[in-house]
């Protein structure tokens, strides 16, 4: 049994190198708008910042390659400018070419959205974030494309500046904050 894009209960976004080609109407209702108008668009138009927008490719290229799935949790914006966070969930349809074309399902997640306190860097709550999900520095070193050596400083050096003690301490500080810094 076949379904449409459109059949689907779940938010749903076909795209070809991260344009947006195909989404079905509870995609479009998530970030507030029409589906004619995400036709063809650029997900950047999703993302607060276009420096959000490249971490997540370069994430995403490191770890989707293959026809592998992969998924990860971040803030995106809706059309209003209002902030949230999302858990995306994708799959390469082509292995020699995982940005070609791909679908992705994206789920609203009741976590709220803080404006920023600590002043940790984008890459630094890119990091928390990943941790906060349970992953080890090997594990988030090959999500991010840096040296597991690299992650353990700046979990160390995050650590140090927010006056934790661990990661079990940063994971408490990161959820009270509201899953961001």
């Amino acid at each position: 049994m076949r379904f449409a894009l459109e059949a689907l209960p779940v938010p749903m976004v076909y795209a070809a190198h991260r344009i947006i080609r195909a989404v079905n109407a509870e995609f479009a209702a998530l970030f507030g708008y029409e589906r004619d108008e995400l036709s063809h668009q650029s997900f950047n138009i999703l993302y607060p910042k276009l420096a959000d927008f490249i971490m997540v490719g370069e994430m995403w290229r490191a770890n989707f390659a293959g026809g592998r799935s992969y998924e990860d949790e971040r803030i995106m914006q809706k059309r209003d400018g209002t902030k949230f966070w999302c858990r995306v969930r994708g799959r390469s349809m082509l292995a020699e070419d995982p940005f070609s074309e791909a679908i992705y399902c994206f789920d609203a997640m009741p976590r709220p959205v803080h404006p920023a306190r600590s002043g940790l860097t984008p890459r630094q709550t890119q990091i928390v974030t990943l941790v906060a999900q349970g992953k080890t520095n090997k594990e988030i070193a090959r999500e991010t494309g840096l040296s597991q050596r690299t992650v353990e400083t700046h979990r160390l050096r995050i650590i140090r500046a927010l006056g934790l003690s661990n990661s079990a301490e940063l994971v408490a500080w990161f959820m009270q904050q509201g899953g961001t810094s």
